[in-house]
């Protein structure tokens, strides 16, 4: 399904994403960081117009399924949450370890407020308290 240009804010285009190894070091090597209880936020100012975001969960954020998990409840955060994601800085967030039953809800309640205490940012314009991370079990 295709949606017309408009209508694709909440989306996680590839112009948006750190894409090299070398980028994503970058940003963890120069930038302000933040750590919460599962995540480390690193963040580096770019400039421009230009918003980019890289999620990282190495073999220590546990096996293939809990990490892919966490990734993918982390994208579909920034896509819903970009204002906390200011334009002109590149950020790089990195899986500690994975919470247990990880929701979007939780994952909110955890990156918002540390976001938010540590660079400001204006209110997301997204709830956090719902959950649509229904597993098909």
């Amino acid at each position: 399904m295709t949606l017309p240009r408009g209508e694709r804010t909440r989306s996680f285009p590839a112009g948006e994403r750190l894409r090299t190894d070398r980028e994503f070091r970058e940003v963890v090597r120069k930038g302000a960081r933040v750590h919460t209880t599962h995540y480390t936020v690193y963040r580096d100012t770019l400039g421009g117009e230009r918003r980019q975001v890289g999620i990282s969960a190495g073999r220590r954020a546990g096996g293939a399924v809990a990490r892919n998990r966490a990734k993918r409840l982390l994208r579909e955060f920034y896509r819903l949450h970009k204002g906390a994601f200011p334009k002109g800085t590149r950020t790089a967030i990195v899986v500690r370890k994975p919470p247990e039953g990880a929701a979007l809800s939780s994952v909110c309640a955890e990156l918002l407020p540390a976001l938010r205490r540590r660079w400001g940012g204006s209110e997301g314009d997204a709830p956090c308290g719902f959950d649509n991370s229904s597993s098909a079990s």
